[in-house]
């Protein structure tokens, strides 16, 4: 989970990201270490359409962003060393994590605290699971996402979002926060204002 969580420049992310895991994989690799969890996104996937919903299981790339770039990236080392070398590989294309949902978009994408720790718990517990690609996302009533191969490794999510739609409202189904799995990070403004700010972080990105 050592990674840039945000877009920013892309010579920052094929350092950190991309070269960050790869690291990180060849380094469990020369010790013998069984099993590597990846903390992978909906990024990998972010320009796939919610009208599509639900989004299966190992849906191909699909990447929003440089960061989406890098999840992609990591999932296939994942997938290479564990055909090449063997190696126990859960990727968790892990959603929103945070105590409650705070938008209308995580009425689809929030994982709960709690499920976030089953989750992890299933993926390291599960016997000789090989090489996996697993959404993480709680049992919410809007999901956008398959839970097949999250229960699979017996990951079984408690919590719903939809228990605080009193709060964060219905969602405009128009916005691309909504047509999108990727969400803003699919918008090009989102693109032009992350792109100014990293390369001269003091100059105020213009909307066009």
């Amino acid at each position: 989970m050592g990674a840039i969580a945000e877009e920013t420049a892309w010579e920052k992310i094929l350092d950190t990201n991309i070269n960050g895991t790869y690291t990180v994989f060849e380094a469990a690799r020369r010790q013998g270490v069984p099993r590597v969890i990846f903390a992978s996104s909906n990024h990998a996937v972010g320009f796939y359409p919610r009208s599509k919903a639900p989004a299966p299981d190992y849906l191909f790339p699909m990447p929003d962003t440089y960061y989406g770039v890098s999840k992609a990236a990591g999932e296939a080392l994942g997938s290479l060393y564990s055909s090449r070398y063997g190696m126990d590989v859960i990727c968790l294309r892990i959603q929103c994590c945070f105590e409650k949902p705070h938008n209308s978009r995580m009425l689809a994408t929030w994982l709960s605290p709690d499920d976030a720790g089953s989750l992890f718990e299933a993926a390291i517990s599960v016997n000789e699971p090989g090489y996996r690609v697993v959404w993480g996302v709680s049992a919410n009533t809007r999901a956008w996402f398959t839970l097949d191969e999250a229960r699979s490794i017996g990951f079984e999510p408690a919590d719903d979002a939809e228990d605080y739609l009193d709060v964060v409202g219905e969602p405009d189904l128009e916005s691309v926060e909504e047509r999108l799995l990727g969400g803003e990070f699919c918008g090009a403004e989102y693109d032009l204002g992350h792109q100014v700010q990293a390369r001269h972080p003091k100059v105020e990105p213009k909307s066009t």
